[in-house]
């Protein structure tokens, strides 16, 4: 098969759906390679199973959220999420099938695509451990170390000053002065002595 870094990427993020699927109890879940001469729709198909509509659509929001946060992957297009019988979630590369079990059972994609490698997700568990840690790593060597000094480069001073302007400014309440209570002219004759 390809192993373009492009194809390998793809293999993490469809590794990560898979975890998902896991975490949220989907069942049977498979991930089949397809075969680029038969298919140009995508590399990868990931097939689960939910019991129940509500679990359906639990999984896959879970994959758009963890795919975003993550990889900064978003779907191009989600279709069947009102109903959560079969949920599609289209990455381009690969493809995410979210099927009630009868539903999954009547549409039989697994037999559609015969010509597809079924890759059981434990293959990629190392792949998409690496790519976790590289990802980790990557952003800790981003953040500046607790004790550092800061450079006062223009790129620190731009941070600085958009620090300073979205803190919100406190000021101490002024103490409040009891109000003057408003007096009559006659009565103010009236404790002159004056009428």
């Amino acid at each position: 098969m390809i192993s373009s870094p492009a194809h390998e990427q793809t293999r993490i993020l469809v590794q990560a759906a898979a975890a998902v699927c896991e975490d949220k109890k989907g069942q049977d879940t498979r991930i089949l390679e397809l075969d680029p001469v038969d298919s140009g729709l995508a590399d990868f198909f990931l097939v689960t199973s939910a019991m129940n509509d509500r679990q359906a659509i639990a999984i896959a929001d879970e994959i758009e959220l963890r795919l975003k946060r993550d990889f900064g992957a978003y779907a191009n297009s989600v279709e069947g999420r009102r109903r959560g019988e079969w949920i599609l979630l289209d990455y381009v590369d690969f493809v995410i099938h979210v099927f009630l079990k009868e539903r999954r059972e009547f549409y039989d994609i697994e037999r559609l695509r015969k010509s597809a490698r079924p890759v059981t997700p434990a293959e990629f568990d190392e792949e998409l451990k690496a790519a976790l840690k590289e990802k980790t790593r990557a952003a800790r060597g981003k953040a500046p170390a607790q004790g550092a000094q800061k450079s006062s480069g223009p790129a620190q001073n731009k941070i600085a000053a958009k620090k300073a302007v979205s803190k919100p400014v406190t000021k101490k309440a002024a103490a409040k002065k009891p109000a003057k209570k408003a007096v009559s002219k006659a009565a103010m004759r009236k404790a002159k002595g004056t009428s």
